[in-house]
């Protein structure tokens, strides 16, 4: 099963595409220096084979590549940052850390 990931800028999010069909996302709102991912879904169809955790990896890690700071407003998007210090210099420190 082919996995690719994706910035889809027209509709704000960062997609997971199994065999070319959507299969999670994580949405974001983009700002002048950062991004605020806000919501992080993936298809019931597809839970519990790690897509989450890849895609989020993928975002923060383009986030990283483009200098951009995070404002994880997304609960799982937060978890996953505290359980990932590789990307804990990311979160921009404007943005309410450990709330």
């Amino acid at each position: 099963m082919p996995i690719e990931i994706v910035d889809n800028s027209t509709e704000n999010r960062f997609e997971i595409l199994v065999d070319g069909k959507v299969a999670g996302f994580a949405d974001y709102r983009l700002l002048p220096t950062k991004i605020a991912f806000t919501h992080t879904e993936v298809l019931p169809a597809y839970e519990g084979q790690g897509l989450a955790s890849r895609l989020v990896e993928y975002a923060l890690q383009a986030s990283d590549d483009t200098g951009l700071g995070v404002v994880p407003l997304c609960p799982y998007v937060k978890k996953y940052i505290e359980r990932h210090p590789e990307f804990q210099h990311l979160v921009d420190d404007s943005s309410v850390r450990g709330s």
